[in-house]
C-alpha cells in the first residue's frame, strides 16, 4: 500500500501556500506529475496533475482540483534532495513531456520523517506549459544556495543567545568574563545598542536600490517590531498623550502594516500562471483592509495599498482588474462588484445590501431626515464607510424604489420614497371633460 511521508503544505483560503520564515517563491509550473521510479509501495507517492512551486526552501506540490486541502498538498524539502541529475536532451525528448530527475534521501533531520532509509529517484514530468530549462536552472541555483541553512543558523543563534542570557542571569559577570551592565544603566545601554543596530540597518538599506532590495525582509521584520512597540507604548502611556500624538501613532501603525509582502508574485517567477497566482495572493491581502472598511472598499484604494505593499514589484491597473475577475473561478470569500454608476468595488460575499438598506431606512425616517433629507456624508457616518461608497449605496436604494433624490446647488439630498407604498393595481383613473365657453 502506498504511503505518504512527505510533509504537508498549509494553504490559505484562496489556495496559496503558507510560506516558512524567509522563504520566497521562485518558479511556478502547472500540470506537473511527481513520479517515483521505485515500486509503488514506497514512502513517496505518485502525485499527478498539480501545481509545482519552487521556493528557496522547498518544492511545493498542490493539486489542481477545484478544492485543495492541506492534507492533499505535499512538499519536498530541498535539504532532503541529495542529487539532481543533469537535464539531457535527445530526439525522443523533443516529442515527449519535459522531465527532470532528482534523488531524495529520507531522514527526520532533513524534514522527511519515515521509517525507511532508502533513497528514491523522483521524476518531474511537466505536462503543462512552462519553461522547463529555466526551472532546472533555478532548481540548481536554489539547491546550491542552501538558504534553509541560513534560517536554521539564525534560529539556533537566537536560541543560544537566549540560553546564555538565561544561564548568566545571576551574577555580575557575563560568559566572556566582562562585567555585565545591570539595573537602569544596563537597560539604557541595551536600548542604545539596539537603536545603533537599527540605525546601521537603515543606513545600509538606503545606500542604493540593490541594497534596499537585499535588506527587504529585514526591514519588514523591523517595521513589525516598531509597530508592536508603538502599540505597547500607546497602551501604557494613554494618559500622557494627547489626541494629536495618538493620531500620529495610528497613522504610523497604518504605514508599518503595509510595509511589504515578503514574496510577491511576479511575471518572472509565475510565468503563464501570473494572473492566477496574483489573484490568489490579492484575495489573501485584501482581508485586513476590507474588514477595516466595513466589508466594502473601492478598487482604486486596493490598487494603491497592494502596490505599496509590493514595493518595487508594481502591477498595472489591467493586471489588478484581471486578477479580480478570476475570483469567480476560485472559492474565495470576496467578489468584485460594479455599481450602476460604473464605480468598481471589492466586497465580502457575506456583505448584504438588504442590511445596508435597512440601516438607510432607519436613518431617513428620523424627524430631521424627513424634513431636510440625508446627504452621503450622513449615510457614511451611519454605515461606517467612505462618503463615496455611501453615495453608491444611496443610489442603489433609489434604484430599488426605497429613496427619492433631490438635486440642488447644495448637492444631493435623499428622502424616503412615500410613493412606494402605493399599489398600482389599486389605482383608478376617472375621465374628465373640459368644457369651453
Amino acid at each position: 500500500m502506498t504511503g505518504n511521508s512527505l510533509p504537508p503544505v498549509k494553504l490559505t483560503d484562496s489556495g496559496r501556500p503558507v510560506l516558512l520564515p524567509n522563504e520566497i517563491e521562485c518558479f511556478f509550473l502547472s500540470g506537473v506529475d511527481l513520479l517515483c521510479e521505485d515500486e509503488p509501495n514506497t514512502w513517496f507517492p505518485h502525485l499527478k496533475s498539480g501545481l509545482l512551486i519552487l521556493t528557496t526552501h522547498r518544492l511545493l506540490w498542490i493539486p489542481e482540483a477545484a478544492v485543495a486541502t492541506s492534507t492533499s498538498a505535499s512538499s519536498v524539502p530541498l535539504s532532503s534532495i541529495s542529487h539532481i541529475f543533469p537535464h539531457k536532451k535527445s530526439l525522443k525528448s523533443v516529442f515527449a513531456s519535459p522531465r527532470v530527475r532528482f534523488q531524495v534521501s529520507p531522514s527526520p533531520e532533513r524534514g522527511v520523517a519515515t521509517a525507511g532509509s532508502r533513497s528514491v529517484v523522483v521524476t518531474v514530468v511537466v505536462r503543462g506549459k512552462g519553461d522547463c530549462d529555466a526551472f532546472v536552472a533555478k532548481f540548481w541555483e536554489n539547491w546550491r544556495a542552501r538558504a534553509w541553512e541560513e534560517s536554521e543558523k539564525a534560529t539556533s543563534s537566537s536560541s543560544n543567545v537566549a540560553a546564555v542570557a538565561g544561564s548568566s542571569s545571576s551574577g555580575i559577570y557575563s560568559s566572556d568574563g566582562t562585567v555585565r551592565m545591570v539595573g537602569v544603566s544596563g537597560i539604557l545601554r541595551k536600548e542604545q545598542e539596539m537603536w545603533e543596530s537599527t540605525d546601521k540597518s537603515l543606513q545600509d538599506a538606503f545606500q542604493d536600490l540593490n541594497a534596499l532590495m537585499s535588506k527587504a525582509k529585514e526591514m519588514v521584520m523591523l517595521a513589525e517590531k516598531m509597530r508592536q512597540k508603538l502599540l505597547s507604548g500607546s497602551n501604557s502611556q494613554t494618559n500622557t498623550t494627547n489626541d494629536e500624538e495618538m493620531g500620529s501613532k495610528e497613522e504610523m501603525q497604518e504605514l508599518l502594516l503595509s510595509v511589504g509582502i515578503i514574496s510577491p508574485v511576479t511575471k518572472e517567477s509565475a510565468g503563464a500562471l501570473y494572473h492566477q497566482q496574483l489573484s490568489r495572493q490579492l484575495a489573501d491581502f485584501v482581508k485586513v483592509p476590507l474588514d477595516r472598511a466595513g466589508g466594502i472598499i473601492n478598487l482604486i484604494d486596493i490598487y494603491c495599498l497592494f502596490n505599496r505593499a509590493r514595493g518595487t514589484e508594481l502591477i498595472s491597473p489591467d493586471d489588478l482588474l484581471q486578477a479580480c475577475s478570476l475570483w469567480e473561478k476560485f472559492d474565495v470569500p470576496i467578489v468584485l462588484r460594479k455599481f450602476d454608476s460604473g464605480v468598481m468595488v471589492i466586497q465580502n460575499k457575506s456583505h448584504s445590501d438588504e442590511e445596508v438598506f435597512t440601516k438607510i431606512k432607519v436613518l431617513v425616517m428620523k424627524p430631521d431626515a424627513l424634513r431636510s433629507g440625508i446627504s452621503p456624508s450622513d449615510a457614511a457616518m451611519t454605515l461606517g464607510v467612505a462618503p463615496a461608497m455611501a453615495k453608491e449605496h444611496l443610489l442603489s436604494a433609489e434604484s430599488k424604489g426605497i429613496l427619492c433624490r433631490d438635486v440642488s446647488p447644495d448637492g444631493f439630498r435623499f428622502y424616503i420614497n412615500l410613493f412606494s407604498e402605493i399599489d398600482r393595481d389599486d389605482m383608478h383613473f376617472f375621465p374628465c371633460a373640459i368644457f369651453a365657453e
